[in-house]
């Protein structure tokens, strides 16, 4: 993984730098595998982020903005009675794993200093967070690991705090040459993975860039190649670095080996922000969504289904004309036929040729009542395909609708799916949840971004969220974006005079939360509030629009992630 033991000293020595001396003012636990640690230090609040999640494990300082639940988790509970209102001692790597120490100095309950403990273990999906004691036990984690899972380690409260096995590895720092060679057998092979299993702290992602530095690897160019990648680490020189080729990548070192787009950054935090931006959501998401996407796409697909069996009844229909034709000869042959035929042969009038057409009769019926009845075939038929006409147009508009429900699961924070099951439960599409009691209605609460030259955008990225923002919050003389024939956000330019950059920065907003997120060259329309109108009894988040220019635009998402408010 890219979080490897160098990213964590780097974010170790960062942290420390920053927060040491800082004081605990809040404590949030946003998720359920998520810390939040307000720590004020150097005339500034710094939000300290401590997440096991399993996919995006990680540690570091984030401007990203969280959602809190109403009601803290009991761990969270537990921080804020130990750690609120202490101050940071220090932020520690251990052995140049992927494991840090935070040290609290707090007071307990009789005033008395002691010594609070914040573990971070960053191993993927048996990442954790846990809170010791002065005497090193245990008194919560934010995962429970019982002996029957694990007989190396018990982590519950009132246990003694084991650390992960030592993986007992030469550390990488103050080597000499010698040192070096003697962990390398060059006869061997596969020279990085025995850079990985020999060093702590170096990753597969390192080892390979060793490597490639070395060029022809041996016995001199493999320890300049080490030495010049961990000589500055040493140091705590750090070039925080993320690349972006088959998929993206990252590290404190530079990556030579890897081609594609690369971006520096100034700190590791700012480098993680990036990286994880939206990744660990769009995660939740899918776990929180994932029967409201189930349910819309076998909507989606009864609707496509419906429109086929709608299409062939409607051919079938369009043969009318037959029947107005059968009844027509039949008339005109009435003579030809009596009670008790099953067919006749009369000769077809209306064709050129005028060959003979077999009839098909009811025998139980008169002549003048079996043409009555291809008669009433053919109004039947005719009358018919307006009234299917007008049901596939209906399954047309349904799957327009649920179409832009699946686009906005994909782009939805965790706090937009709730909104999103609150649409379709008004809707009838699913089942009303019991709730304990009613709560006064809240405003939905929109994503907030700032052009370049400081103008405000909003989006709103699903249709309770869009319907508020058009509707009641826009002023008429603001601009409205939205792509064109896409489903997608609605964006608004919280000005009435702005820049041309700022328009296509908009439009950039409103490209990247709709369908095409993925696509060139985006169309995006963009007209006055005061021309988008919702007709009557349309579907949530529905809207008409005139007066519209169209740009195209290409979507960005480092240029969101700049513009994120």
């Amino acid at each position: 993984m890219s979080f490897d033991g160098m990213v964590m000293r780097a974010v170790a020595h960062e942290t420390n730098e920053l927060l040491k001396g800082g004081r605990v003012t809040k404590i949030y636990q946003p998720y359920g595998t998520d810390l939040l640690l307000v720590i004020r230090s150097g005339g500034k609040n710094h939000q300290f982020l401590l997440s096991a999640n399993p996919s995006y494990a990680r540690i570091q300082i984030t401007k990203e903005s969280y959602a809190n639940p109403k009601e803290p988790p009991m761990f969270c509970m537990l921080l804020r009675k130990h750690l609120e209102g202490s101050i940071i001692e220090e932020i520690k790597q251990i052995d140049n794993e992927r494991i840090i120490h935070v040290t609290f100095k707090a007071r307990n309950d009789l005033g008395d200093l002691t010594t609070r403990t914040l573990v971070a273990e960053i191993m993927g999906r048996h990442s954790n967070v846990i809170l010791l004691n002065e005497s090193n036990m245990i008194l919560d984690s934010i995962k429970h690991l019982s002996p029957s899972v694990n007989r190396h380690r018990t982590v519950l409260p009132g246990q003694d705090y084991v650390s992960p096995p030592a993986q007992n590895k030469v550390s990488p720092f103050g080597l000499s040459t010698d040192d070096f060679l003697r962990q390398i057998d060059f006869n061997a092979g596969k020279l990085s993975k025995q850079l990985v299993q020999a060093f702590g702290g170096v990753s597969p992602l390192i080892a390979n860039e060793v490597i490639h530095r070395a060029g022809l690897a041996n016995r001199t160019t493999l320890p300049q190649a080490f030495f010049d990648v961990f000589n500055q680490l040493g140091d705590h020189h750090y070039t925080p670095q993320m690349v972006t080729a088959s998929k993206e990548y990252f590290s404190v070192v530079p990556l030579t080996h890897l081609s594609g787009e690369s971006r520096t950054f100034d700190s590791s935090s700012e480098l993680l922000d990036r990286f994880y931006y939206g990744k660990a959501d769009r995660d939740r998401v899918k776990q929180q969504s994932n029967d409201l996407e189930r349910f819309l796409s076998n909507e989606l697909k009864k609707n496509e289904k419906k429109i086929e069996k709608l299409s062939r009844t409607i051919k079938q229909a369009q043969e009318a004309d037959t029947f107005q034709l059968l009844g027509e000869l039949l008339t005109a042959n009435m003579h030809m036929v009596k009670r008790g035929d099953k067919q006749v042969s009369v000769q077809n009038y209306y064709d050129e040729d005028g060959g003979m057409i077999e009839i098909e009769l009811n025998p139980q019926k008169s002549p003048s009542e079996n043409a009555q009845a291809y008669f009433k075939k053919y109004n039947k038929a005719k009358n018919s395909i307006s009234v299917l006409e007008e049901q596939i147009e209906m399954a047309h508009q349904e799957i327009a609708y649920l179409d832009q429900l699946i686009q906005q699961l994909t782009a939805a924070s965790p706090r937009d799916i709730e909104e999103i099951r609150e649409e379709l439960e008004e809707e009838g599409y699913i089942k009303k949840r019991r709730k304990k009691k009613k709560s006064k209605p809240t405003k939905p609460q929109l994503d907030l971004y700032e052009s370049t030259d400081g103008t405000e955008i909003l989006v709103g990225k699903n249709n309770k969220q869009n319907e508020y923002l058009t509707n009641k919050l826009a002023a008429r003389s603001e601009t409205w974006l939205h792509t064109k024939d896409i489903p997608g956000s609605h964006v608004v330019i919280r000005s009435k005079e702005y820049s041309e950059q700022t328009l296509k920065e908009a439009a950039n907003l409103a490209a990247y939360f709709s369908k095409a997120r993925e696509s060139g060259s985006v169309p995006v329309d963009y007209t006055e509030v005061r021309h988008v109108k919702k007709p009557n009894g349309a579907k949530p988040g529905f809207v008409t629009y005139d007066q519209q220019n169209t740009l195209y635009v290409t979507p960005d998402q480092d240029l969101i992630f700049k513009m994120k408010k």
